[in-house]
């Protein structure tokens, strides 16, 4: 259904903001069948680059996003995104009459409001620096943070959340943020904070995102870091905060993940299983595009960006919102319901009889076998989150909604053991700080960092390499001069550089 826009374009008589509009609302129809990682967009995205190319298209793209983008469609903010990413940067005066949209040519519905909010914190993060402090105006500041007030529309709160978190990537956004937070009589953060385990997802959302910008962005003096108070007494399986990608953002008891930036992102869990067959549930928050199954240690999404589980053959996963299953960057249709907020869905994994078994609120598919072609053990729960997307993992700790009936299982939280160290998730900031602390000693060599620098190279006389790193030089690293010798300066019986920074002995 691609070639109703390229019509539009040569109809002289259809408006651009009719073009743009229907262009839109075609990739609103076709996004949830582009599958199998497809090397070419969809023509209605290909037109919308070209008509974007001139500031006036780029600003009827906004206009038209504002305007078409449905509340209820499960990928819209994803969509949004994806078409302002995919279009050419755009100017600082457009992006400034962005921001005049807030004071007038918006009529006020939640649809449109919550569609210039996405837009607004995809521009924030597009622009970060001098462009992003040039939007965030004291009408911008106080549009969003209005937004937060008791009464607005869940969607419309959750959207400025994420903008006013997006702005504060910027350091003099993020002061500034903070100080108009201070006005308040009551943070409006820490009031919807409590909405942490609400029952309304929407609401989930907006605690959620309120916790991580209090524990990440915006701290009050005198409040507790969530981790510091998590009741993790019973949790012995968690998210792998480890090698999680970098913007995911795991709940501090280490069992709920949400994604906000604008590529997909993956995490595994800290528990690996080899034989025996295995159940896990996992309650879907947003019902937009996860990728959510099983992977071993082999899978790409470990240290490929933009492969999610089941882009390979050493995973398999299950995504509810476009009906597929997924293997090997390849997917095939399931016969199970269409995923929403509350859905739950259980994933099953018997290694001794080489199956693997998906439900959606206790209904089962079909057995699958594909993934055990190429992987044997070393499966983990994992999961791929597209833009915008929650989800809430249960491996045990609480009883299951939906336990399998038909077969003898166990759970990763009777089996798995962690210590009480492990079961702490730091917010980045204080997690960077900590990696930080475990840099490396002034003197240890400058291209591997794990021995000391003893050598000298000649006749540059460059210093600042361990023996090793030396030996495969054929030029100096800092002047390009060729290497005639190399003289050793200090005794290198020195060790690799430890965690605290000492030798290691």
């Amino acid at each position: 259904s691609c070639g109703r826009g390229g019509a539009a374009l040569t109809d002289r008589k259809i408006s651009l903001s009719d073009t743009v509009d229907e262009l839109v609302k075609e990739t609103l129809e076709i996004i949830g069948s582009i599958v199998d990682n497809e090397p070419e967009p969809p023509n209605s995205m290909i037109l919308l680059h070209d008509i974007t190319d001139k500031p006036t298209g780029w600003i009827q793209l906004v206009k038209s996003l504002i305007r078409v983008v449905p509340l209820e469609h499960p990928m819209g903010p994803s969509v949004i995104t994806l078409l302002l990413d995919d279009s050419p940067l755009p100017t600082k005066d457009s992006v400034l009459e962005v921001a005049d949209m807030i004071t007038h040519s918006i009529r006020r519905t939640p649809k449109r409001e919550r569609n210039l909010c996405v837009i607004l914190g995809c521009l924030a993060e597009k622009l970060a620096g001098p462009s992003s402090i040039a939007v965030l105006s004291d009408v911008t500041l106080g549009y969003l943070l209005g937004n937060l007030d008791e009464g607005i529309h869940p969607d419309v709160m959750l959207f400025s959340l994420i903008a006013l978190e997006k702005f504060a990537q910027t350091s003099e956004n993020k002061a500034t943020i903070k100080r108009k937070l201070a006005l308040f009589p009551e943070n409006p953060l820490t009031r919807l904070e409590r909405h942490t385990d609400s029952n309304e997802f929407i609401l989930r959302q907006v605690g959620f995102c309120a916790r991580w910008c209090l524990d990440n962005y915006f701290l009050i003096e005198g409040r507790k870091y969530s981790y510091e108070v998590a009741d993790v007494s019973n949790v012995r399986v968690m998210l792998n905060t480890r090698d999680v990608s970098e913007y995911l953002k795991i709940s501090p008891d280490g069992l709920e993940a949400r994604c906000d930036a604008y590529s997909f992102e993956s995490v595994r869990c800290t528990f690996q299983v080899n034989q025996g067959c295995w159940y896990y549930e996992v309650l879907i928050i947003t019902p937009g595009v996860m990728q959510i199954g099983w992977a071993t240690k082999d899978s790409n999404f470990l240290s490929h960006e933009g492969y999610g589980i089941g882009d390979d053959a050493y995973s398999i996963a299950f995504d509810g919102c476009r009906k597929l299953i997924w293997h090997n960057a390849r997917s095939m249709p399931h016969d199970l319901h269409i995923w929403k907020g509350g859905s739950v869905l259980g994933c099953l994994l018997d290694l001794d009889a080489r199956e693997v078994i998906f439900s959606l609120d206790g209904v089962e598919g079909g057995v699958l076998k594909q993934v055990f072609g190429s992987a044997k053990d070393g499966f983990f729960a994992a999961a791929s989150f597209m833009s915008f997307q929650q989800c809430r993992f249960n491996f045990g700790s609480v009883p299951f909604a939906f336990p399998p009936r038909n077969r003898q299982f166990m759970s990763f939280n009777d089996h798995a053991e962690l210590k009480d160290q492990d079961k702490i998730v730091l917010p980045r900031h204080l997690f960077l700080e900590q990696l930080r602390k475990l840099s490396v000693r002034e003197d240890s060599c400058t291209l591997c960092f794990d021995m000391k620098a003893t050598i000298r190279i000649e006749p540059c006389k460059h210093r600042g390499f361990c023996t090793i790193c030396a030996a495969q030089l054929q030029f100096c690293p800092m002047c390009r001069a060729e290497i005639v010798s190399t003289v050793q300066e200090v005794d290198p019986a020195s060790s690799p550089v430890s965690e605290d920074g000492s030798e290691a002995t």
